[in-house]
Parts: C-alpha cells; structure tokens; sequence
C-alpha cells in the first residue's frame, strides 16, 4: 500500500467511522457485533480502495448490511453459546432522552434484519428509497413495503408502551 492510499484510507476513517458504527448498531442492536461488522467491512474495503475511492461510505455500509446478513442467516445453524455469567450491559446515553432511546431499541429488535436496514437506512441515515434499493439490491417497492411493514410494527410498539404517551411514529 502506497504512502497516498494509508493517508486518504485513514482519513475516511477518521472521519466517517463514527457514523459506519452508528449504522452498524442500529443494524446490529449491539455494541460489539456493530465494531465487529465495521472492522471487518474496513479491512474489506482498504483491499479495494482503489476502486471504490470515489463513494466509499455507500461501498462500506453496503459490506456492513451484507456482512449481517451472513450472520443472521447463518445464526439458526451455529447453537448459541451458554455463559455461567451474562455479558456486561453496555451503559446508557445519560441524555435526558435516554428512556427514549432505550424504548427504541428494544422496538428495533422487533423488526426482521431487512426492516430494521431499511428504517436505519432511510430515516436515521435519511436515504431515498432508491438509494436504499441500491445498497440492499433490491426494488424501491420492497423497500416501500419493508419500510410500511416496520413502520407500523413500531406504532404498535409505541401504542403499547406507557414510557411513549402522545410520541408519534
């Protein structure tokens, strides 16, 4: 790797990786497993920085949405993994929203993995649907559905919930 290609990777890096990771977790609901994805999309994608110089952040998160894919297809297959202790708690935003945030993650949980990528992607990313299509590989009209399909579970989440009184989704 040549001195221009470490410098303008690892200035992408520094500057987009904050909102990789912040994709990755929506996708993922879980610290580890979101810089788990994003290590392993940026290795993959300084092997073609090359080619992908141009749009790299489409490029990454289309690796990121892959990568977890692979591991939610593949989880049924592998049994869990028994622990004598539960894993560490990762600690709450002390916003005063971080109720808020808390009840929303728990929601995106009740999506399947193609809702929540397209509800991280269109409206915490803010994509189009056609920019969504592109990175998923599918039509706008699934991601119409996928979208319409989400929204209203979450509604429902929000309706049971006392924590939303009055919260509009």
């Amino acid at each position: 790797m040549d001195a221009v290609t470490k410098y303008e990777f690892t200035e992408f890096v520094e500057q987009r990786s904050h909102a990789l990771f912040r994709f990755a977790y929506a996708l993922t609901g879980a610290q580890h497993t979101a810089e788990d994805l994003l290590q392993g999309a940026l290795a993959k994608a300084l092997m073609k920085w090359s080619s992908i110089n141009d749009h790299p952040e489409p490029y990454v998160k289309r690796i990121v949405y892959r990568d977890w894919v692979s591991v939610w297809r593949h989880r049924s297959r592998r049994p869990e993994t028994l622990m004598a202790v539960p894993p560490e708690e990762t600690i709450a935003d002390p916003s005063e929203r971080s109720d808020l945030r808390l009840v929303l993650r728990e929601a995106l949980r009740v999506l399947t993995p193609r809702q929540r990528a397209v509800v991280v992607l269109r409206y915490l990313d803010d994509m189009t649907e056609q920019q969504v299509a592109e990175l998923l590989g599918c039509s706008t009209g699934t991601v119409a559905s996928l979208a319409s399909r989400a929204l209203s579970k979450l509604r429902r989440a929000a309706a049971s919930h006392p924590t939303l009184d009055g919260a509009s989704l």
